[in-house]
């Protein structure tokens, strides 16, 4: 995006990205908004009533059309990518580590995303929402510490449990176990990550069932999981209290896959170190 009316633009190269926000935070420009949360290539910052858009020159970016090199199984009815620990991880906002398991991101229509946080205790991040339709955020292993607006007091995030995140909800991410990873389905992919200075979480007000653009917060813990076979082998499934997500857990030896079939209501399934999950692209 170029620079709007009453903004400087300012353009560096990938390694001078992160640098650049740390020094003009340094100098009390404030955070306003980043894109993308995986790799992060746009920001805005205001100081006084000097607006900058910072952003990684347009001849560093990667061609969209590298990104098809990647896939590497195309069946009919379904699209499959098989998974590796070498996957290449970069780096995220708020320190957190990030893989993309959907190289092509069905067209922009969804990013699904592997992220890591590699060191326990308390994680750089601030009240911030996203500029989203839909995201849905699984706990792979370890433990993350969250607050949500209005839903009350912070709580655990563990392994097998799930939340739906509503448009622009505020929320934040406290604290976490060392090697702690999560799951994120979101679309639409490219979406920008905007900061509230303002407000504190938790707030006083707590409002459950609240609505944020036609869609509630739910939380869905491994507790409240019932088991049973699936269609696919060797693979037990669970529906959720989020409507069109399951979670699921191989019996017998673990394998990392992503698969999305082609059928009337599409599905995308995610499944690494024998657990995950499946949610239904059509209620994206």
């Amino acid at each position: 995006m170029n620079a709007q009316s009453g903004e400087t633009l300012l353009e560096v190269s990938p390694d001078e990205f992160e640098r650049t926000v740390d020094d003009l935070e340094r100098d009390g420009y404030r955070l306003l908004m980043i894109k993308p949360a995986d790799a992060p290539r746009e920001a805005l910052l205001s100081r006084d009533r000097v607006i900058l858009r910072l952003r990684i020159g347009s001849k560093f970016q990667v061609p969209s059309s590298k990104l098809e090199a990647y896939r590497t199984n195309l069946e009919p009815g379904t699209l499959n990518f098989e998974l590796t620990r070498d996957s290449e991880w970069s780096a995220g906002r708020a320190g957190m580590m990030y893989r993309d398991l959907i190289p092509d991101r069905l067209g922009g229509r969804v990013i699904a995303s592997h992220i890591r946080i590699t060191e326990g205790g308390p994680v750089a991040d601030r009240v911030h929402y996203h500029k989203i339709d839909f995201q849905v955020i699984y706990c792979l292993k370890g433990a993350i510490r969250v607050v949500y607006e209005s839903q009350g007091e912070p709580f655990w995030l563990r392994p097998s449990d799930c939340v739906l995140q509503p448009p622009e909800i505020r929320h934040r991410v406290l604290e976490a176990e060392a090697g702690s990873e999560v799951i994120e389905l979101t679309s639409p992919a490219e979406h920008e990550t905007w900061f509230d200075h303002e407000m504190q979480l938790p707030n006083a007000v707590v409002i459950p069932d609240r609505t944020f653009g036609e869609r509630r917060f739910v939380l869905h813990t491994t507790t409240d999981s019932e088991w049973k076979s699936s269609a696919f082998d060797g693979t037990l499934v669970s529906d959720t209290k989020i409507p069109g997500v399951r979670t699921l857990k191989m019996v017998g030896d673990s394998k990392d896959f992503v698969k999305i079939t082609q059928e009337m209501s599409p599905e995308l399934l995610v499944l690494i170190d024998g657990t995950g999950i499946a949610a239904n692209i059509g209620k994206f």
